[in-house]
């Protein structure tokens, strides 16, 4: 299916009266006293996803249970199966699994707001808002989380402030790959909702993690997207790079953050930063990523991290995946006291841990193999696959530069399966790559699931399995590259 360069009105009037329909099949059951299911994943857009619908329900006095689930198979959808509940809701998650859902679910009231690809025709009883029936690309244009809150703005239309959340689970899917990483396409629609309501600021500015809440060595240290050989996670080094510069991090004895920079000291930092990275043998320009559209909640308390959506959603990946999903739900939904400090502290460990693994790759030979048409992390044995996701997505910002995507995999703990992540770069998709094939294909040979973004994109497979789904992937991503190139 190709996608549209703009998105016309009528692609957004369709989406909007698909969510129309699944909102008012939800006002019908809590009308009626049922209750309602929602399940959602565990990444950042899962859980804002997940907290604009649990907000949206709350408000309209449903009795409903939210549960956070790490992935989709065969045993979970027998759970949800087994719960019969009148309404079932999935959020971010339910369009890549139809066919499996379609089975164990059969004639059940069930409602999808997703953004990944359709695997399968919708059931009947099903009411699926999804932006790729429309000819609107998920990956790019609109997140689950955008998807929950044009369902959520549907039920009511003071659900306008949950607008802020489609935003965080936007960034938290790096959808901001416009010019200047700014959000485009349907999520513009959203981000202008949230300025009008005046929950939203949007300006121009370099994108450190904690340009608000940190001293500038802290904040440029804790920045990984892109990842800064020698700089990302390391304070001590940063402090150093920034007094060479001639930049003092400190004014009367008390520490600048990022706003308190010049914009002459700004330019100075960056241009080293370019330097530093040729000097590492990557591409200068990769810099230049750092400048961007900010996008700050103007109801939040500044020195927070909740104050800055990319803060806000990195916070929320880290509850994920450091086994505390319920944190970030909770924060998504309201709760600013104990749940917030709590989530502060799950978001330092979760630093500690990405940048530990960090290290292990890139530190010895071989732990990142090159292949034919692939990068290859195998992280049996070391790497935890709650982590492998955010870990491959940093590796990605430097190695598909050179033309390959990579394929990350880790053991899932207790069970015979490996978890596998892929990334790939823009230049790779328009060459014709698209890895939520690759994976799906590839996975469905040894009996696995897999699926995604053509630019991300996951598996599930046996262990005794790895070794030749790695050389089937190869050999797909190969193929497909070989065919974009010679026309076929």
């Amino acid at each position: 299916m190709g996608f549209n360069l703009a998105i016309s009105k009528k692609q957004i009037a369709l989406l909007t009266n698909d969510a129309t329909k699944a909102a008012d099949l939800i006002l019908d059951h809590i009308k009626k006293g049922d209750s309602i299911h929602v399940h959602s994943h565990v990444d950042a857009d899962g859980l804002s996803a997940a907290g604009i619908m649990g907000k949206a329900l709350l408000r309209a006095g449903a009795r409903f249970r939210l549960r956070l689930e790490r992935w989709m198979d065969e045993k979970v959808a027998d759970r949800i199966a087994a719960e019969k509940v009148p309404l079932t809701i999935f959020t971010d998650m339910g369009s890549g699994y139809l066919d499996l859902l379609g089975e164990r679910l059969a004639g059940r009231s069930v409602i999808i707001l997703d953004h990944h690809t359709p695997a399968a025709e919708s059931p009947a009883s099903f009411v699926q808002v999804n932006p790729h029936i429309h000819e609107i690309d998920g990956t790019r244009d609109i997140s689950g989380s955008g998807v929950a809150y044009f369902a959520a703005k549907a039920m009511d239309k003071n659900n306008v402030d949950l607008a802020c959340l489609g935003i965080v689970g936007a960034l938290g899917d790096l959808q901001d790959k416009n010019k200047e990483r700014k959000l485009g396409k349907v999520n513009q629609t959203i981000v202008e909702d949230a300025v009008k309501s005046g929950y939203l600021e949007v300006e121009t500015d370099l994108l450190f993690f904690g340009r608000e809440t940190r001293p500038i060595h802290q904040a440029l240290a804790r920045t990984t997207n892109p990842f800064i050989p020698e700089i990302s996670g390391e304070e001590d080094k940063s402090l150093a790079f920034l007094v060479n510069l001639g930049i003092k991090p400190k004014r009367n004895d008390k520490w600048r953050a990022l706003r308190d920079l010049s914009s002459e000291e700004k330019k100075r930092l960056l241009s080293a930063i370019a330097d530093h990275l040729v000097s590492k043998g990557m591409a200068g320009d990769t810099a230049f990523e750092l400048v961007g559209e900010v996008y700050t909640l103007t109801k939040e308390e500044p020195w927070t991290p909740l104050r800055s959506a990319r803060e806000f959603s990195v916070l929320l990946n880290a509850t994920g995946r450091m086994d505390k999903a319920g944190l970030g739900v909770a924060i998504c939904m309201g709760d600013r006291k104990k749940c917030l400090e709590e989530a502060t502290a799950v978001i330092q460990d979760y630093r500690a841990t990405i940048t530990k693994y960090l290290r292990w790759v890139t530190e010895k030979k071989g732990r990142l193999e090159e292949l034919e048409s692939i990068y290859v992390v195998r992280g049996d044995g070391f790497l935890d696959e709650k982590v492998i996701s955010p870990v491959c997505t940093i590796l990605s910002t430097t190695l598909t530069q050179l033309g390959k995507p990579i394929i990350a995999y880790a053991t899932i703990s207790g069970e015979d399966q490996v978890k596998v992540s892929s990334r790939g770069s823009e230049a790779l998709i328009q060459k014709g790559l698209n890895l939520g094939e690759i994976m799906q294909s590839a996975s469905e040979k040894f009996l696995g699931r897999g699926g995604g973004h053509d630019v991300a994109a996951g598996a599930q497979i046996p262990i005794k399995d790895v070794e030749a789904f790695i050389k089937t992937v190869n050999d797909l991503v190969k193929k497909q590259l070989e065919g974009e190139q010679s026309g076929s």
